[in-house]
């Protein structure tokens, strides 16, 4: 019997867990994409092993990996696929890190007839399944649209804190272009309104921590749809919200992301409006 998306994703997630669990014993072997974007031997057997079994299982979707080795494909579906989410972290040892694989389909949207002549909008993703895998706590988060999420097989939600005052925060910081993120003054912000902002340097992780209550609220700018797509999934599964700064539903691959438990998702998205005008930064613009 053929397995289904969320089945395949599962079984090859636990699989790219275990490469990353071997080759966190071994001293890693680095090298850069840019002068601080680094990448380890552990990225590309994990990605690997990811690309050919997905290929093996669905060999006419797309596959959009994060260390380049997917391919193009006419089909409607394409998987999201990041081998090795939290690399700085693995490459020093710290525990936090994990494998994220999302599916999701292409879907054109109705021209816009106020234009003239009418312009289609780019294609939309619509998410399907998640899957994001910590080998470290051996936790695996997985959703299924319209099907809720799980933790380890058991049914997960957000956080019932209803205030940012009461509320744990999470974001991140790009590894390249640092000057030209604002960042620094919404963690400030944030850190100063809440019981505090995280940064753990997993964007997938922060999102699947959303999903299961541990924070309420995570943003970032300038991710990629891979650090984002099987997070989006879990939250949005798990009762939060998912937009960008203007309200408007998160697109994967967008300028900035706000995920919360939906309670405290006006108020973020409030103070971080403020923020951006006092701090404006090239990274909200497309």
């Amino acid at each position: 019997m053929p397995l289904s998306y969320l089945e395949a994703a599962i079984e090859i997630a636990r699989e790219a867990g275990a490469v990353l669990r071997e080759e966190s014993t071994r001293p890693p072997q680095i090298t850069y994409k840019r002068e601080v974007d680094l990448v380890t031997q552990a990225d590309k057997r994990s990605e690997k092993l990811i690309v050919e079994k997905l290929t093996k299982y669905f060999p006419n979707h797309a596959i959009a990996a994060e260390e380049g080795s997917g391919h193009e494909s006419k089909s409607e579906f394409s998987w999201h696929v990041d081998p090795l989410d939290g690399t700085t972290n693995f490459a020093h040892g710290y525990p936090c890190f994990c494998v994220s694989i999302a599916l999701a389909t292409r879907k054109p949207q109705e021209p816009d007839s106020t234009a003239t002549p009418a312009v289609v909008a780019a294609p939309r993703d619509t998410l399907l399944c998640a899957v994001i895998y910590n080998p470290v706590h051996d936790e695996l988060f997985a959703a299924a649209r319209g099907e809720g999420a799980t933790l380890n097989g058991k049914p997960i939600h957000v956080s019932a804190n209803a205030t940012v005052a009461t509320s744990l925060l999470c974001t991140g910081f790009p590894v390249h272009e640092r000057h030209a993120s604002p960042n620094i003054h919404y963690y400030s912000d944030f850190t100063m309104l809440s019981h505090g902002v995280r940064r753990d340097g997993s964007a997938a992780l922060d999102l699947a921590s959303v999903a299961c209550g541990r924070f309420e609220g995570f943003w970032e700018f300038g991710l990629k749809k891979w650090d984002t797509a099987a997070g989006v999934l879990l939250v949005r599964e798990a009762g939060g919200t998912v937009t960008d700064f203007a309200g408007k539903p998160y697109e994967l691959g967008g300028p900035v992301i706000l995920a919360t438990n939906s309670l405290i998702h006006e108020e973020m998205r409030s103070k971080a409006n403020e923020i951006a005008i006092l701090y404006p930064g090239p990274t909200l613009q497309r």
